[in-house]
């Protein structure tokens, strides 16, 4: 199943992230995929300050590579996989390993193919940068196991 969002604003962008948050458990995989200056970050960023219920220090993980969050009922990994060139790098990170216990927030998760393989929900993210656009089309599309929480996610 395949949901598209145009939106014209950040706040939609935002109000997005946030209904995605609280439908969000453990062993969930989320998949953000987009060109340098899409949105990624910011979606992972509202979501999860939106699920912590305040506006926490989420930084981005391109240095860190991933950044965890605990949340109480809801663990999250926020992962940037940017500055990694081989998938046998990425695999290192354990991203996987950690599915019985966290969320996954994968920005650039095409450095890892193995977790298309994944139950998982895709965000792709394009827009016009040329005219430094706030406008985005958000493609959201799930296996299975995401159909009935995708239904009615527009901000």
């Amino acid at each position: 199943m395949q949901r598209s969002y145009d939106i014209a604003e950040l706040s939609g962008t935002l109000g997005l992230a946030a209904n995605l948050a609280s439908r969000l458990r453990n062993g969930d995989v989320v998949l953000l995929e987009g060109d340098l200056g899409m949105g990624k970050s910011t979606f992972a960023r509202a979501l999860i300050q939106a699920r912590a219920g305040s506006a926490i220090d989420v930084p981005s993980p391109t240095f860190t590579l991933v950044q965890p969050y605990d949340l109480g009922d809801l663990s999250i990994l926020h992962a940037d996989l940017y500055r990694l060139n081989d998938p046998d790098e990425s695999r290192e990170l354990g991203l996987e390993d950690a599915l019985d216990r966290a969320a996954l927030l994968v920005e650039w998760p095409e450095r890892l193919p193995d977790l298309y393989h994944l139950d998982h929900l895709r965000v792709s993210f394009g827009g016009d940068l040329v005219n430094n656009s706030d406008r985005r089309l958000i493609n959201v599309a799930g296996t299975p196991s995401w159909h009935a929480r995708i239904t009615d996610l527009a901000p």
